[in-house]
């Protein structure tokens, strides 16, 4: 029985800044398998276009998606949840009146209301926008397993007022948060991976950055938070790992004895 080793993905094991994953977390993670199941825990859906290459990169054994709402193991899918119609229509709706930017990237392209203000974050986070958006009120016709909000906090909170079944945890530099169904977790989707695998959420392994890895960090039986994380998540973590750009993975792994 391999305890499991989980990994969130921006800001945890890809550097925003060069885009890359560290060298030194790329040998952590070839030193991981085999020993370990290795998961990818992401706000992210790892099968769309924006995401295939990091998870052939990765190689991991099972993944965590988009906040616990698509849970896989290689082409095997362990569990998919969706957004009724009417709450997807609530959503698009409140954001387009309130002047906010709500969405979604599905396989290769994007549904966004106010699409300007993405393209102006992908600009200042990027350098530059490659998005193909589409029409977003197609969305009500498909399959949708949360959404994203990108703009300042004080946005986040004014969604999560309206919305009482939804929670918005800012992700990565606070410019923007996950909308999930509360229902919905990363460590809902550990535990399942737990399970699949044989294995205990007492014995697993969580690294995050974000406040949608708060719920992951304190179900885990040890709970790693970047020290370029949210000093909340910090507060609730067990250990607190180097800083990304500082060997952060590699490091953590020697200390906590995993390699």
């Amino acid at each position: 029985m391999r305890p499991i080793v989980s990994f969130d993905m921006d800001m945890t094991l890809l550097d925003h800044e060069t885009f890359k994953i560290p060298d030194s977390a790329m040998e952590a993670l070839r030193l991981l398998r085999g020993r370990y199941v290795v998961v990818l825990a992401t706000g992210r859906d790892m099968d769309s276009h924006y995401s295939r290459e990091l998870r052939e990169l990765v190689k991991p054994d099972g993944i965590v998606h988009t906040n616990g709402t698509k849970i896989t193991v290689g082409d095997k899918i362990l569990y998919e949840s969706y957004m009724a119609r009417g709450l997807k229509e609530g959503l698009l709706r409140f954001a387009g009146d309130h002047g906010l930017s709500v969405g979604v990237t599905l396989g290769d392209e994007d549904y966004y209301v106010h699409p300007e203000q993405v393209t102006e974050f992908d600009k200042i986070r990027w350098g530059e926008c490659g998005r193909r958006y589409c029409d977003p009120w197609k969305l009500l016709d498909m399959d949708v397993p949360s959404m994203c909000y990108i703009g300042e906090p004080k946005g986040a909170a004014l969604l999560e007022k309206a919305f009482a079944d939804l929670k918005f945890p800012l992700f990565a530099e606070n410019r923007g948060a996950d909308i999930i169904e509360k229902k919905n977790s990363k460590a809902k989707g550990l535990s399942k991976l737990c399970e699949y695998f044989g294995t205990t959420m007492e014995e697993a392994y969580a690294f995050g950055d974000s406040m949608n890895d708060y719920e992951i960090i304190q179900a885990a039986g040890t709970g790693i938070a970047m020290e370029n994380g949210d000093p909340r998540l910090k507060a609730v973590a067990d250990y607190v790992a180097p800083h990304i750009r500082d060997d952060g993975i590699y490091r953590a792994c020697v200390d906590l004895g995993l390699i």
